[in-house]
C-alpha cells in the first residue's frame, strides 16, 4: 500500500478522545477514522435501499441449512 505523509492541524482534544476509544495513537488512529469515513458512503447507499430489494430465498430455507 502507497502511503503519504500529511500535516495537519487536529483539536487535540479530539485526537486524545479518538485515540482513547481505538487504544492506538496517532496514525493508526487516522487510518481507522479515515477508513470509517471511507465506508460511510457504501453503507448510506445500502441503508437507501432497505425495502426496496427483493430475494427469492426462502427464510426457512436458509434457517435449515445452518
Amino acid at each position: 500500500m502507497q502511503t503519504q505523509k500529511i500535516t495537519a492541524h487536529i483539536p487535540v482534544t479530539l485526537l486524545h478522545e479518538a485515540q482513547t476509544v481505538t487504544g492506538k495513537g496517532i496514525t493508526d488512529t487516522i487510518k481507522i477514522a479515515l477508513n470509517q469515513l471511507a465506508h460511510a458512503g457504501a453503507y448510506d447507499a445500502l441503508r437507501k435501499m432497505r425495502g426496496q430489494v427483493k430475494f427469492s430465498i426462502d427464510l426457512e430455507e436458509l434457517r435449515k441449512d445452518r
